[in-house]
């Protein structure tokens, strides 16, 4: 069984990034599994995934139907991407115009600070600096900026005294100031989603991994590791795993989930008054990764990254976290190679800064020269689930396919999180029709 495809659609992980701290590490919001409520009420939809988006499309779903029920096959919620984001509230500033990605970012950008404020959690508008270090970049300024204000973000153009008024240790010839930009812990704000699904009525089920999904007339039955579920609607936002549980519901993806890790260094704190808040390069067009950038985050710790490599595990957080299954996954994908084709010298430069702590800190030091080796510590690290095209594309777009009575989201980059709420009106809005 194969549904149409289409894309939710637009151009930025994991996010701009794949990204990640250790320091902030998810939250353990849990359920205690009732086996008897397994043999779920049809009319309750199921949303697969305990992450930022599944919560999302779960709320929006229980503010207009019958509440849904949400598995998620970790112990906790926001195991993995969402868990080890970096924790930008995003302003629309990198989507190309009028693309969906852009008009979510922005409406989700404004809804995730109103959904902080009335949950109270901790967040902060603290404004953006992208800097130009080279004559080479300032095309691409250039595009940004219009960019920025056909998605109507608030750019101000900036000269290097201006880049040094907000950021001191910066060296720059222009840079770009986004004020909407801010940081909160997307942990917790996936955790306040799950309190007030359950106060609308929807359950969130940890430790339930979904094993086996087959049709029954109108009915789909899940089976978990919990027991057996049936419904009439499925929603599937199980990101690193998203492609593998579209073709255990017997839908062809036409994708592959090929994961990247970013990681990241941290800035001792007794330095971290190097960095006030958010400082990035600008981007490489070809690339959906925004570069090694700074992030002073919630917390105040100063993240520093991130690299983008290629992981050898789903869930890889280190060089040392190997699976057999999941490589062969990605090395038997045609498209994964037409990629490397393209990629590798990209690749290659990325495993080496990730190997060698004098290339990472060289990166570094392109924005911040003041930064020393003694500066820096080995930070956290994230997995960004992309999806990879037959022909060997990087998908840069929301990608999501439907068949009867299913909805898979198959890439969900960032700003997913900025957006997760008019993301999960969307997908709601799918289902429910």
């Amino acid at each position: 069984m194969s549904g149409g495809r289409n894309s939710l659609v637009g151009t930025e992980c994991g996010r701009d990034n794949p990204s990640g701290g250790e320091r902030a590490r998810p939250t353990r919001f849990q359920v205690e599994p009732n086996l008897r409520a397994m043999d779920s009420n049809p009319d309750r939809a199921v949303v697969i995934g305990g992450g930022i988006v599944g919560l999302a499309t779960a709320l929006a779903m229980a503010e207009r139907a019958s509440p849904p029920i949400v598995l998620e096959a970790e112990d906790r919620l926001a195991a993995h991407q969402t868990g080890h984001n970096s924790g930008v509230i995003h302003s629309g500033l990198y989507y190309k115009p009028g693309s969906l990605k852009a008009r979510m970012c922005r409406a989700g950008l404004e809804e995730m600070y109103r959904f902080c404020e009335e949950e109270g959690v901790p967040h902060r508008r603290c404004g953006k600096l992208v800097v130009a270090v080279n004559e080479e970049e300032l095309s691409r300024l250039a595009t940004l900026e219009d960019r920025g204000r056909a998605n109507g973000v608030t750019v101000r153009r900036l000269g290097p005294d201006e880049i040094r008024e907000h950021e001191p240790e910066v060296v720059g010839i222009a840079g770009l100031w986004v004020e909407e930009t801010g940081v909160v812990n997307y942990s917790l704000v996936t955790e306040a989603m799950a309190k007030r699904l359950a106060r609308l009525g929807g359950e969130v089920r940890t430790s339930t991994r979904v094993l086996g999904i087959r049709r029954e007339r109108e009915m789909l039955l899940i089976e978990t590791t919990r027991g057996e579920l049936r419904t009439s609607r499925m929603v599937n936002c199980a990101g690193l795993q998203s492609d593998r549980v579209a073709r255990l519901a017997g839908v062809e993806p036409g994708v592959r989930i090929v994961p990247f890790r970013g990681e990241y260094y941290v800035i001792r704190a007794d330095r971290a008054d190097l960095v006030r808040g958010l400082i990035y390069p600008v981007p490489d067009p070809a690339l959906p990764f925004l570069g090694v950038h700074f992030t002073r985050g919630i917390d105040d710790v100063v993240e520093a990254g991130p690299n983008a490599v290629l992981a050898l595990k789903r869930e890889g957080y280190t060089w040392g976290d190997i699976s057999v299954r999941d490589i062969v996954d990605w090395a038997s994908f045609p498209g994964f190679w037409r990629m490397a084709r393209s990629q590798w010298r990209t690749g290659a430069l990325e495993v080496a800064r990730s190997l060698s702590r004098a290339r990472f800190l060289e990166s570094l030091k392109i924005l911040l020269p003041a930064l020393t080796d003694s500066d820096i510590e080995r930070g956290g690290s994230g997995v960004r689930a992309q999806a990879v095209g037959l022909d060997g594309k990087l998908v840069d777009d929301f990608h999501v396919q439907t068949a009867p009575g299913m909805v898979h989201v198959l890439n969900a980059p960032s700003p997913a999180a900025t957006a997760s709420l008019a993301i999960g009106r969307e997908l709601a809005d799918r289902i429910l029709r």
